[in-house]
């Protein structure tokens, strides 16, 4: 009995301390990432070696890996000068919002950050388990709270969360409507749903809209998502001559463009929430 007893708790607790040892490791994987972006901040201010430093994050390799680097840019670096940090396992690199690239460069004097951007990481296994990193423009460094804007950082840069009292698992197009041009663009949301349609990711990093020559580009994704409702954020960050344009993102539901979002073209970034909306939460 007794050793009935020890086994029935063993099946019990090894999946537990599995679920909890893939949780430690998402987390450290995040805190390591920050600490790797700062060393490279502080080699770059302190000009070790006589150069700037950045980190390079590689989502083909396996396991992914990000590599800290000395040089003006990956592709110049002094590859003796590398140090390379594998991701556990169970840990993937599922969005690298960089601009078009997938390295950050710290500058010898200010420390400050190019590009400003985000580092998404998830389980693997449980891809709703997620953390992410973001770095400001500045040089601020922040792990799932974007850096309080500082400077000249633009109010919008930072990502909306927009409640919905309704689920977009049914949903068919993204619809992005410039009044400025009056262009509209649209996606087919199909492809980016997961399996059981329980997460929604999407973005235009590669593919921009251009609009009046500027590129317009968009994350667009969902914290939590089910048959009833949505928690969906969108990025839209407007550093680096990014997303200039007026424009009301919709979802095309049920045969309804339903508004969700109204980006003006102020200096400000002021952003207004749309009427099929629930609640806007600036992150």
């Amino acid at each position: 009995m007794v050793v009935a007893i020890i086994l029935s708790l063993t099946v019990i607790a090894v999946p537990a301390f599995r679920f909890f040892q893939a949780e430690s490791d998402l987390n450290n994987s995040a805190e390591q990432i920050i600490n790797t972006l700062r060393f490279a901040q502080n080699k770059s201010l302190a000009a070790e070696g006589s150069g700037q430093w950045g980190v390079y994050f590689d989502n083909t390799t396996t396991p992914h890996q990000y590599v800290l680097f000395k040089g003006l840019s990956y592709a110049a670096r002094e590859v003796a000068s590398d140090n390379v940090h594998n991701l556990p396992g169970s840990v993937e690199i599922y969005n690298i919002n960089l601009g078009t690239g997938k390295e950050i460069i710290f500058s010898k004097v200010s420390g400050a950050a190019t590009p400003a951007g985000s580092i998404d990481t998830r389980l693997i296994n449980q891809i709703s388990k997620k953390r992410s990193v973001y770095i400001d423009s500045s040089g601020q460094i922040s792990l799932d709270n974007p850096p309080v804007p500082s400077g000249g950082r633009v109010q919008d840069s930072r990502h909306i969360h927009f409640t919905l009292n309704w689920s977009i698992q049914n949903s068919t197009s993204l619809k992005f409507y410039f009044p400025g041009t009056s262009q509209t663009e649209t996606v087919d949301m199909a492809g980016y749903f997961n399996a059981d349609k329980s997460e929604f990711d999407w973005n235009n990093e590669n593919t921009p809209f251009v609009i009046n020559g500027v590129n317009q580009v968009f994350h667009i994704h969902t914290h939590s998502l089910d048959a009833s409702s949505t928690l969906l954020c969108i990025h839209r960050d407007r550093n680096n001559g990014r997303n200039n344009q007026e424009v009301t993102v919709y979802i095309v539901d049920e045969g309804v463009d339903k508004d969700i979002a109204h980006y003006l073209a102020d200096a400000g970034g002021t952003i207004e929430k749309g009427f099929y909306a629930d609640e806007i939460d600036k992150q």
